[in-house]
């Protein structure tokens, strides 16, 4: 279902408790038509979970716009959520890196690229966090889920990460080291 639209004074259930029951499951649109026009219960029935209130007397062409409205709305709200729910689906891309936690693989401009287990833990927990600078205590830590005592293996696959995913791994567009501090995945524009 995409809209309702309910009467305010249905016979049985009236439409107030019927939109309070819809809303514990759903939040698609929901227009009243009522004939109470005092601004009281209008307030109420927008307070009580609807999306848009007509009076009685109303035009069909003034009803047919409200719902077309609360529809594109609806509709948008729905397209960017599909969007987000993409986004946590696994799937992360920064510029053309992209790293899918499903599959367990990465590509660099939609070329797959070979990374150790460890590799991926690391690569994964920067672009899960991109601009955000995380030591190599912090690092080892996250990955390995054990206090850091030595952290010279995140060097090492640092630099062995970057071998794989950089142009040119001297002058690194996407994992940089942050000196005296650790390292990032930069943010793409």
């Amino acid at each position: 279902m995409d809209l309702a639209i309910v009467d305010v004074m249905m016979p049985r259930m009236d439409g107030i408790t019927m939109v309070i029951k819809l809303r514990e499951k759903y939040e698609f649109p929901v227009i009243f038509l009522s004939a109470k026009s005092e601004e009281v219960d209008k307030i109420m029935g927008l307070n009580m979970g609807a999306d848009d209130y007509i009076t009685k007397p109303f035009t069909p062409m003034e009803l047919l716009a409200r719902v077309n409205s609360q529809l594109r709305r609806y509709r948008r709200f729905m397209e960017l959520l599909g969007k987000d729910k993409k986004e946590t689906t696994g799937i992360y891309r920064i510029g053309g890196l992209e790293l899918n936690e499903d599959t367990v693989e990465v590509f660099v401009d939609g070329k797959p690229v070979k990374v150790t287990p460890m590799e991926f833990k690391i690569l994964n927990l920067l672009m899960r966090n991109p601009g955000r600078v995380f030591s190599a205590d912090e690092i080892y830590e996250k990955v390995w889920n054990e206090r850091a005592v030595n952290t010279d293996t995140i060097m090492v696959h640092v630099r062995n990460i970057r071998e794989k995913i950089e142009l040119d791994p001297k002058k690194p567009k996407y994992l940089k080291v942050v000196w005296g501090v650790g390292y990032k995945i930069e943010k793409q524009a």
